[in-house]
Parts: structure tokens; C-alpha cells; sequence
């Protein structure tokens, strides 16, 4: 696979293998970020009250355009937890009411939804997933038998963190508007990591990240309401586009009560074109297929040297650009981590869940099989230090 780095600010020194925590921004959408905000700096006036209106809808119609999606039902927030806040505060949940969500949820979204529940009274029910996962529709009869008559709401990941696995969350949320159950998904990692038609999706509401594997600058994100179910949003905060007696300015919510909430630096926002343009420029589709084969030759490697099972078929679609290799047990976790990086220069997070050991993999297009064999010597010569 031929190594993008260059277009990549990312320290030469360093073997980066964690590009799913924050992502990576390449050099051209960086540099279009910055020209906005330089644009913006020097007419403050003219760019607020005259030309970011228009620009907005730019941002609006590309992404809309990337993601299958109208335009008008799509909102530009901060980041995929943002949108999730927005919802899980929006909705009205009473006592007796339950959130359906899996054990392998990110932790701030959990927060999110904790904090809704001790206001409403409504019960989040973590569903115990069964693993090692060998079929989309045996993942989707697993989780659906956590469904009850109380059931609310279903919020998933699309893509886990933990675990990277990718839910069939199109099965799932079908069986959800059938059963008139309001399905949220967690887009952190979808975007830019595997195709993405919100449509065919099928969700009532999903949140996503761009500056992830989009590479827009940190602080781009969206939220999409499905048409039928925008009435139940709210923004969390409220300005002038918001007035309860009357309809949102341009009749649209998510675009009205999300596009302007007092003055910030929407750079970010703008910069989402770019990202399209980006990946549209450099073949990303061609891109990301060589990834996942250099990521499934990874996790074969790691697990040849272990001799443990991976948690996914590596010849199936559970896993895109980032995936899971287990490891086996160490004496000094922090002090096998600070070797990692202190001596070794190779970022990528190794940590404990569901009491195993394992190490998550991101490989992006700067990153290449040269990496990847750095790490394979490394952890071979760390899990002989460390091993109990």
C-alpha cells in the first residue's frame, strides 16, 4: 500500500496506529480551515451576518450529498456526543421507560444517557453481548432479545469503540419501527470508515464525527433526524432561531435551531467540503480496502504469535479500518504501555475489556506494512518482558 504521509502533519518519529481516538486532519483541509478562519478574521461583520448563511448550506448540501441525507435534515454539531446529549435531553422519557443499548458503549454517551435517566426516571439496560460474533443476523437476535414492552428507546453504536465491531444496526433499527421503538445510533467512527447512506440506515436519529476518519479539523460533526420525529428535538442551547410559538425561521429545525447558537468558530463546519474533496481526490474507497487488508494481515499476525482467537472472522465485514487483537496477560500494564511509546515511539492503545487484554488497531492510508512489522517486533519482544 502506497503511504500517504506526506500529506499527513503527523510526527515522522512516531508509528501512529490510533488514528480512531481523534483522527488525523491531511495538510489541504487543514490548510482550507485555516484560510476560513483567517477569512473570518479579517471582515468579522461580513462574514457572520452575510456570507456564512451561504457557506453553511454549501457545508450542508456536501455532506448531505456524502452521507444520503437531505440537507435540511441534517444539524452541524461539535461532535458525535454532542448530538447524542442532544437527543437523550430531547426526548420525553418517564418512569417505567427503557433505553436498550450494549455493553460495548463509549463512555460519555453512557454519561449522556445516565443523566437523562436520573432526571426522567427511565432505566438504561446494558444487553450483554454474546462474542466471539459470527453472523450479522446472530448479532441482531442477540441484542433484540434485550427488547421488552418498556422498550423506548434502542441507541447503538454503529461502529464500537471498544471493541471496533461493526452493529447491523439497519436490521436492527427495521425491527425497531416495526415494534415503534425510536432508534439513536452513534455514527463516532462510521463516517469516512466504511460507506455511509443514512437513508437505507433506517435510524429515527444518528450522530456522527467528521473529524475522525472524515479528517476534518476537530469540532466537525453532525446530527440527522429523520423528517417524521424532528418535532421531538430540542436544541441544548437556545438562541434566536429558537421561539416555541412559532415555526423554526426556515421551517427547518435541524438546521434552524443548530446553525447558530451565539458566536463561535465555525471553521470546523466549513472545512467538511474540503474533506469530501480530499477523499474523492485520493480514490478513499480504493484506500480503505487496502487498510483493512493491511489491518486483517495485522490481527492474523498478532494472533498467530499469541496463538489466541480473534474476536471477528477476519474474512468478514465486522471490522473495517480498525479492529481488536487480543493479548495475553501482563505483570505491569502501565509500565508495558510507557515502554510502548517512551521507548519505542509506537501510539496505540492496549487496554483491558470483558477481563482480556487487547490491543485496537487504526490503519489509516499514511500508515503502511512497515508499521505494522514495527509493531509485531515490539510487542513480541514487550509480551516476553511483561508476560506473568
Amino acid at each position: 500500500m502506497t503511504s500517504l504521509k506526506r500529506l499527513f502533519m503527523l510526527d515522522p518519529g512516531v508509528t501512529f496506529l490510533n488514528h480512531g481516538s481523534f483522527g488525523a486532519c491531511p495538510r489541504p483541509v487543514f490548510n482550507a480551515y485555516q484560510a476560513w478562519q483567517r477569512r473570518l478574521e479579517n471582515q468579522p461583520i461580513q462574514f457572520f451576518h452575510h456570507d456564512l448563511p451561504g457557506l453553511v448550506k454549501e457545508t450542508h448540501r456536501a455532506l448531505g450529498a456524502y452521507l444520503n441525507a437531505s440537507p435540511d435534515d441534517l444539524a452541524l454539531v461539535t461532535n458525535a456526543t454532542y448530538g447524542v446529549n442532544i437527543i437523550s435531553r430531547s426526548l420525553a422519557l418517564k418512569p417505567g421507560d427503557e433505553i436498550l443499548t450494549s455493553d460495548q458503549e463509549y463512555g460519555s454517551c453512557n454519561s449522556a444517557w445516565n443523566f437523562a435517566c436520573r432526571k426522567t426516571g427511565a432505566t438504561y439496560i446494558h444487553h450483554h453481548m454474546q462474542l466471539p460474533a459470527l453472523s450479522a443476523k446472530d448479532i441482531a437476535d442477540d441484542f433484540w432479545q434485550g427488547v421488552t414492552s418498556r422498550t423506548k428507546v434502542i441507541f447503538l453504536s454503529h461502529i464500537t469503540a471498544p471493541a471496533a465491531l461493526r452493529f447491523p444496526i439497519e436490521e436492527i433499527c427495521r425491527r425497531a419501527r416495526q415494534n415503534n421503538i425510536l432508534t439513536l445510533i452513534d455514527g463516532a467512527h462510521a463516517p469516512g470508515q466504511i460507506p455511509l447512506d443514512l437513508t437505507a440506515i433506517g435510524a429515527d436519529f444518528y450522530a456522527g464525527n467528521c473529524h475522525k476518519w472524515m479528517f476534518c479539523p476537530k469540532g466537525a460533526g453532525f446530527l440527522y433526524s429523520r423528517p417524521e420525529v424532528q418535532h421531538l428535538v430540542e436544541p441544548l442551547v437556545v438562541s434566536r432561531a429558537f421561539e416555541p410559538e412559532k415555526e423554526p425561521a426556515g421551517g427547518h429545525p435541524m438546521v434552524d435551531y443548530f446553525t447558530w447558537t451565539g458566536t463561535r468558530d465555525p471553521a470546523s463546519f466549513l472545512s467538511i467540503p474540503a474533506a469530501i474533496e480530499f477523499m474523492e481526490k485520493y480514490h478513499w474507497d480504493e484506500v480503505r480496502q487496502q487498510c483493512h487488508a493491511l489491518l486483517r494481515w495485522a490481527i492474523s499476525q498478532i494472533c498467530d504469535m499469541t496463538g489466541l482467537e480473534p474476536l471477528y472472522p477476519l474474512d468478514s465485514d465486522f471490522y473495517a479500518q480498525m479492529g481488536i487483537a487480543p493479548l495475553p496477560p501482563v505483570k505491569d500494564l502501565p509500565a508495558f504501555r510507557q515502554r510502548l511509546y517512551n521507548d519505542f515511539h509506537i501510539v496505540i492503545p492496549i487496554g483491558p475489556w470483558k477481563e482480556h487484554l487487547f490491543a485496537r488497531i487504526s490503519v489509516q492510508g499514511y500508515n503502511t506494512k512497515a508499521d505494522i512489522e514495527a509493531l509485531l517486533k515490539v510487542l513480541r519482544q514487550l509480551l516476553s518482558e511483561f508476560s506473568e
